[in-house]
């Protein structure tokens, strides 16, 4: 049965500033330290590190929230995921809320720590200096 990850960072920076660094490719880039290609529009297509990630965007509102279809490559043929990430205003910077949604059981423990230390870590190093 696959499960879902919930996790909550809160970054001292502006929610447009976390939603570029999420959908911009080379902020993504910059963060990840690996090649991201990113679409900004809904239906479109994008990959991260190298192409080790890969989706569409399911839903897009500006400085709100990312939708996401998403997969790591490892993953057995055809299985899907899906990813939310939710900006909200706080004060001194933005709340993301985080979810995914369908992560096969054997990679649960994995992706839940590959948020944190391939995401939420580096993306406030970027952020918050």
């Amino acid at each position: 049965m696959p499960r879902a990850i919930r996790q909550q960072v809160t970054f001292k920076a502006s929610p447009h500033a976390v939603y570029e660094a999420l959908m911009d490719s080379r902020q993504h880039a910059k963060f990840t330290g690996d090649r991201a290609r990113i679409s900004r529009k809904v239906g479109g297509k994008f990959s991260a590190y190298g192409d080790y990630i890969s989706g569409v965007n399911l839903e897009l509102v500006p400085d709100q929230k990312i939708v996401q279809s998403w997969r790591a490559s490892e993953w057995p043929e055809g299985h899907e995921s899906q990813v939310t990430f939710a900006l909200a205003p706080v004060k001194g910077g933005t709340r993301l809320t985080f979810t995914h949604r369908g992560v096969p059981p054997e990679h649960t423990d994995d992706i839940k720590q590959g948020w944190i230390d391939n995401y939420w870590t580096p993306m406030k190093a970027l952020l918050e200096k």
